[in-house]
């Protein structure tokens, strides 16, 4: 019985019903013909009266029936007249119960407890695959859904987090040049003519200008959207290539990776993670860079490699911060590794620091490719 019920939860709506439908009615069929038989019998142990001819055509009265058998073959009549409406209508009722039972119940309840839980904003729990009906394929479709919303939740609690301790850091980091243009300006109102008090001024305020592009910056790379299309390996071997000669004259760039076919990626955010992985390299790079792309699964992986001083342990165990520098980096904010490391996240990658053994520095940055 168990084995007929899983086949049963596992067939479409409108075949289900169908086959409850019908066994129903069969049963009421039946049912009835049993009745009838019931009926016949009963009926047959009364005298029904008339007359009776026999093989020598005479004719002989039949016993006529009391009026107490008469009410009772009346009774049986309307038994069976009852039967046959009341057996239809019952088994058509228990096809429907146990169509609602099997089908219906168990996966509308847990549709109206999640959309209940959803609606609180609560999206701890599970919606499991019932049976491979349409409430069924509703089920995970609600399942995908829930796991989205999740998804996108946790998303904008990280983002929200971010950006919470980006703003602490931006107003930590902004507190000494204001407290400094203000101890100018105290300065030059008591003497106009400080010239060192206004290269400070001068300084200071464009120090300020750099960290509000800084900050817009920020913004605007976690508004952009990503767009992965066709681009030719040998392409971004010769961009990487440009970029190096560009951003770090004087090393030597050694460029690997595939020379045939191409990747689909979004070609702006690698490019701009490049520029910025090629630029944080050049600054500590003492003659050689080692820049390599490798594709891995359904990953496209980017590696950076110095033969510097190597990252400071701090950062290698908390990541890129922004506003955090390195001495010797004053202007730069440290955001080139922080910016890249939102687009690798915004391409379904992430960004991994590293000291190599043989000394220097390795930075790897991962993208989703479609």
């Amino acid at each position: 019985m168990r084995v007929q019920v899983e086949r049963l939860k596992n067939m479409s709506l409108r075949r289900s019903f169908f086959l409850l439908t019908l066994c129903g009615l069969l049963a009421a069929l039946i049912l009835t013909a049993l009745l009838w038989k019931g009926c016949q019998a009963v009926s047959s142990q009364y005298p029904s009266g008339g007359v009776m001819v026999d093989s020598n055509g005479v004719i002989q009265p039949l016993p006529a029936p009391t009026p107490e058998q008469m009410r009772m073959r009346a009774a049986v009549d309307l038994i069976f007249l009852l039967g046959c409406i009341l057996f239809p209508a019952a088994g058509l009722a228990a096809a429907g119960m146990l169509f609602y039972r099997w089908k219906l119940k168990e996966p509308l309840a847990l549709l109206l407890e999640g959309t209940q839980r959803v609606q609180a904003h609560d999206l701890d729990f599970t919606i499991p695959n019932l049976s491979a009906d349409e409430l069924g394929q509703i089920c995970t479709a609600f399942e995908n859904m829930r796991l989205e919303l999740l998804k996108t939740n946790q998303e904008l609690w990280r983002q929200a987090e971010e950006r919470k301790r980006l703003n602490a850091a931006f107003a930590h980091d902004l507190r000494n040049p204001i407290t400094v243009l203000k101890g100018n300006v105290k300065l030059l109102r008591q003497d106009a003519s400080n010239q060192q008090a206004l290269d400070r001024l001068e300084s200071y305020t464009l120090r300020i200008e750099r960290y509000v592009e800084a900050m817009s910056s920020i913004q605007r790379l976690e508004q952009m959207p990503v767009q992965p299309a066709g681009v030719a390996w040998v392409d971004l071997r010769a961009e990487l290539a440009e970029t190096a000669r560009l951003l770090a004259p004087g090393r030597e760039p050694a460029i690997c990776g595939p020379d045939m076919g191409s990747v689909q990626i979004d070609h702006g955010i690698f490019l701009t993670v490049a520029e910025n992985l090629i630029g944080n390299a050049a600054c500590f790079a003492q003659k050689k860079l080692e820049i390599a792309l490798v594709l891995e699964n359904n990953m496209l992986l980017l590696s950076v490699a110095d033969d510097g001083p190597g990252f400071p342990p701090e950062l290698l165990k908390n990541g890129p911060k922004p506003f955090g520098t390195a001495e010797g980096t004053d202007g730069h904010f440290g955001m080139g590794l922080y910016s890249s490391g939102l687009l690798c996240c915004k391409h379904g990658g992430d960004l991994r620091l590293e000291n190599r053994e043989a000394g220097g520095a390795a930075v790897t940055a991962s993208f989703q490719i479609k």
